[in-house]
């Protein structure tokens, strides 16, 4: 048996993307929202390009980031919240297509840190193709909800 910590998570958590100012400059969505896991999905347009044409190594770990990071908010009670201290990527090919998917998971839930992981798709006429893997540390951060 699976043990939620709040049967609400998925509203709290679309509340804080919905407050991440980074995460609209950049276009992207959360579509999916299940106890343990999310994705952001990502367009490919020119604002969110390097010089070669591809999405940013930046942007492609801001997605993985978030998508990682509310995967362990879902894990969490309603009087707390969530925030990275370490993550290690691996940037494995161009991030080239007409979107990213970033979707993220929570390996090991702890009361006080998280294990999540995260791979990054380049979504090419209809196929993916894994352009990135990431792995992260969640601090757990009790009594303190978002703003």
């Amino acid at each position: 048996m699976v043990h939620i910590s709040d049967p609400h998570f998925a509203e709290r958590v679309r509340t804080s993307f919905d407050l991440q100012n980074a995460m609209h400059l950049i276009q992207a969505k959360l579509p999916i929202v299940e106890h343990g896991r999310t994705e952001i999905h990502l367009p490919h347009w020119p604002g969110v390009e390097q010089q070669h044409g591809f999405v940013h190594g930046g942007v492609v770990g801001m997605i993985a980031d978030s998508a990682a990071g509310y995967a362990a908010m879902t894990m969490v009670p309603a009087s707390a919240s969530v925030l990275t201290v370490e993550y290690k990527m691996n940037l494995m090919a161009p991030a080239a297509g007409e979107k990213l998917i970033a979707r993220g998971e929570v390996v090991r839930s702890g009361r006080t840190l998280i294990v999540t992981k995260a791979e990054v798709f380049a979504v090419k006429e209809g196929k993916e193709f894994l352009c990135a893997m990431m792995q992260q540390t969640i601090m757990v951060m009790h009594g303190k909800v978002e703003k």
